[in-house]
Formats: C-alpha cells, structure tokens, sequence
C-alpha cells in the first residue's frame, strides 16, 4: 500500500510539467498571430510568462485574434500601441522591457 502512495508523485509530476509549459506555448502562438516574428514571440513569451499572472497571459495572447490580415510582420511599435489599449500598465511595462531586451539580442 505504501509503495502505491509513493508513486503518485512521481505520476502526477508530468501532468505538472505539462501544464506549466501551456501559457507559455499559448502567449508565443498569441503574440505570432497578432504579427510578431516567431524568434521575437518566442523570446517575450519566455520573459513574460513568470512576470505576468494567468489573467494577464491570458490577455495578451488574445492579441492574436486582432491581426488585421496583413502579411508583414508587426512592428514592435505597433505591438506595443495594441498592448497599451489593454490599459494595463503592468502588462505595458513587462511588454515593452521584454520587447526590448529580446530585440536587442
């Protein structure tokens, strides 16, 4: 009995990893179709998903629904006027330092 207790642990722990790993793949996705480069999307959404909480997260990657059609990548400019829209200064400030810092290399 003691030893199938002891296991659960260890079979719960890739169902956590798991879902640890979503915001993040669901803010990258998000912030690739509102128009980011996929490096660029990537690198913010790495930065972002422990600076912002869920509700946050979730906001932003709703920015990818706002994609207007355009073929051309975003520009980091006009990403950040669709971030102040959501009136939110912490997402604004964690947006544009991680903008920041991931263009800069």
């Amino acid at each position: 009995m003691r030893r199938k207790r002891a296991a659960w642990p260890l079979l719960l722990l890739p169902l956590a990893l798991a879902g640890c790993a979503t915001p993040e793949t669901r803010l990258r996705s998000g912030l690739a179709e509102a128009g980011l480069s996929e490096p660029m999307a990537a690198c913010m959404a790495d930065r972002m998903v422990d600076r912002l909480s869920l509700t946050q997260l979730r906001r932003l990657a709703s920015l990818g629904s706002l994609k207007n059609g355009r073929v051309a990548d975003l520009t980091l400019d006009q990403f950040l006027h669709k971030v102040r829209a959501l009136k939110d200064p912490e997402i604004l400030a964690v947006s544009t330092s991680s903008a920041a810092i991931c263009a800069l290399g």
